[in-house]
């Protein structure tokens, strides 16, 4: 074999020197950091004022934090309780207010059953005292019918009639009987037709029929006849 095609081959003397140059990198590296982590420690491994101090006050300021915190919290529960508590006693209060609308519904609808009896208590009590009163005028009038066709039967006709007219004005009912020469009230008189009078035109000529009111209620119309104004 040439001395080309040779290989160098390390003696053992050339290894062990490698290896001793390496494992003192290693060591001098370890120094290194060993060195810088003696910076922050003391003599007799520990921790040097400065970070203690900085530990300290990390732990002040995450004490405070906490108790803030807890404040709030407290605070929050505080307020949702008071929360809870206010919507506890609207609940009361609808609950309270739906019980007594639910009775004055049923008291108003036990009124008005009352006042409808009532009312229709009062009007078959009208209706009979009204009867009552008038049955005598009709008895009267039957007894005037059974007289004799020759007598005369005016004067019990007026009596009967004056009778009746009492029973009208106990009840509050007026006879409405315009005299000749007023005014049309339309609200009052019926016009039947008209007629060539002496009186002023579109006043009223005679009284046909006369008309009932009661109160400002008018029952019936009285009915009339109106002049033209073109008398003879």
């Amino acid at each position: 074999m040439s001395d080309d095609d040779a290989v160098d081959v390390e003696s053992p003397d050339e290894a062990e020197g490698d290896a001793a140059r390496a494992n003192g990198t290693a060591e001098a590296a370890a120094e290194g950091a060993a060195g810088e982590s003696a910076g922050n420690e003391s003599a007799d491994g520990e921790p040097s004022g400065g970070a203690r101090r900085d530990g300290e006050a990390i732990a002040a300021a995450v004490a405070e934090h906490d108790e803030a915190l807890a404040r709030e919290v407290a605070a929050l529960e505080a307020d949702l309780e008071e929360a809870r508590e206010r919507l506890r006693e609207r609940d009361e209060e609808v609950d309270e207010l739906t019980s007594k609308l639910a009775r004055v519904k049923a008291d108003f609808s036990n009124y008005k059953e009352r006042a409808k009896r009532k009312q229709e208590d009062i009007r078959e009590r009208a209706s009979e005292a009204l009867v009552e009163r008038l049955t005598p005028v009709r008895n009267d009038l039957l007894r005037a019918l059974d007289q004799d066709e020759g007598s005369d039967l005016r004067p019990g006709v007026e009596s009967t009639l004056e009778k009746f007219d009492e029973v009208l004005a106990d009840e509050g009912v007026e006879s409405i009987a315009p005299e000749p020469g007023e005014e049309v009230d339309p609200a009052r008189h019926q016009v039947m037709l008209r007629v060539d009078s002496d009186r002023p035109e579109g006043t009223i000529h005679e009284v046909y029929e006369p008309g009932y009111e009661m109160g400002d209620r008018v029952l019936s119309e009285a009915k009339v006849t109106v002049s033209t104004g073109d008398g003879e």
